[in-house]
């Protein structure tokens, strides 16, 4: 029998309740509790989220890397990197995300939680390959969308939309080869149709 979810504004006690001291923030938000935590707590503070009797987030189903460098069109003051992570606690039938913003912008590291679920190894791998922060403790920590031999970070903020480097078969090689990116950038600006009953519509 599924358990009924208890309100998000008790949810939200009884996360503050078993972090205590070690939640930075905690909203409530379309229903939603989202807990910042520091880098320096995270792993202590999943690992509490995992096993606290009011808690018990079985599972993590989802974690990703954000830049908040340039977030809505507004410099961000604060860290620029944040890992955010979605837990799901089958036996309670409740959620909770979780944010945790690297200390270092230069060099973004927070904590690896692959060893409290399994399912965080790939996320993590893909959070590293796209904005470059590194999960300190994961054991099998390398690119996993982008090639071996990439360079740089392609969801930072900063990272050009075409790219550093192209590559393509040389027929004279016989192999692929790296070059330069030739494209030009451009401005891309949508096509706009204000015909009255364009492709049948009123």
């Amino acid at each position: 029998m599924t358990a009924v979810a208890i309100r998000p504004e008790k949810l939200k006690d009884n996360i503050a309740a078993a972090l205590g001291a070690k939640v930075r923030q905690i909203t409530v938000a379309l229903d939603e509790v989202t807990v910042v935590v520091s880098a320096a707590d995270y792993l202590d503070s999943m690992r509490l989220l995992r096993d606290a009797e009011g808690c018990r987030f079985e599972q993590l189903v989802d974690l990703c890397g954000v830049d908040y460098s340039a977030y809505g069109d507004v410099v961000n003051e604060g860290a620029r990197y944040c890992v955010v992570s979605h837990l799901l606690s089958v036996s309670l039938n409740q959620r909770v995300r979780v944010k945790v913003f690297c200390a270092d912008d230069d060099f973004p590291v927070v904590a690896s939680v692959s060893d409290l679920w399994n399912s965080a190894n790939w996320y993590e791998r893909e959070a590293f390959d796209l904005f470059g922060i590194v999960f300190d403790g994961h054991n099998d920590l390398r690119r996993i969308l982008t090639d071996y031999g990439f360079i740089g970070h392609p969801f930072r903020k900063d990272f050009p939309l075409s790219g550093h480097v192209e590559m393509r078969y040389d027929a004279e090689q016989r192999r692929v080869v790296y070059e330069p990116v030739s494209i030009e950038p451009r401005e891309i600006t949508p096509r706009i149709i204000r015909e009255d009953k364009y492709g049948g519509l009123h």
